[in-house]
């Protein structure tokens, strides 16, 4: 079922196709990742800022397929709570952990005000980031300063990283293990590529890992 979401993909959007081997390499990444019970960090500007967003919530629940939690959660809610407990059983999933840094508007004005506004990423990823993480940095140019810190901060504190970007990669490629780089000359033609490639790559974690 999983290669056919790559299929499926690359027939809907024949611009992909030079990209099929990088999207393989990430969802490897991310599988290894999610296994070893770590987390997924993204972070971008603007577009990418909401695609950001867009990919946390593709992950922290449901997305193309129900998931259901664990029979140990279920009976563990119950004897929490047996009058709310079967209530949060039937409706809570399961999640994919994953945090975009976009969200902490206090978090990065302070920061940017107190600091340095071109290391709000790489502050949180200082915060959250564990070796095992993976940090996913979006930039349509691959030249976004921000993004850029996040990664070289990710790899020092032994995350791997993942870069979504435009033809060229810019310099976030330079700092990345896999770099997923579409065709496109306009920021919009790119941010409509990078769409279809999280999506897949979050379809595929969610079959991997819920669908029976």
């Amino acid at each position: 079922m999983i290669d056919e979401i790559i299929k499926n993909l690359l027939r809907r959007y024949p611009a992909l196709i030079s990209c099929q081997m990088d999207i393989e390499r990430a969802f490897g990444l991310m599988c290894e990742c999610y296994q070893n019970k770590h987390k997924l960090l993204v972070c971008g500007n603007g577009g990418s800022a909401s695609d950001a967003e867009h990919i946390v919530g593709e992950l922290m629940k449901s997305f193309a397929h129900i998931r259901v939690l664990p029979d140990s959660i279920k009976d563990k809610l119950k004897a929490v709570s047996p009058d709310r407990g079967s209530y949060l059983a039937s409706k809570l999933q399961p999640a994919l952990t994953a945090i975009s840094l976009t969200c902490h508007s206090s978090l990065n004005t302070a920061f940017s005000n107190d600091v340095d506004p071109h290391l709000i990423f790489a502050q949180q990823v200082i915060g959250y980031g564990l070796e095992g993480d993976i940090l996913m940095g979006i930039s349509t140019s691959g030249n976004a300063e921000n993004v850029i810190n996040a990664l070289i901060t990710a790899r020092a504190k032994g995350l791997k990283t993942i870069g979504l970007t435009g033809e060229t990669g810019g310099r976030l490629k330079e700092y990345c293990d896999v770099v997923i780089s579409v065709k496109g000359k306009e920021i919009f033609e790119i941010q409509e590529l990078h769409l279809p490639v999280y999506h897949a790559l979050c379809q595929m974690l969610e079959i991997y890992f819920f669908k029976n």
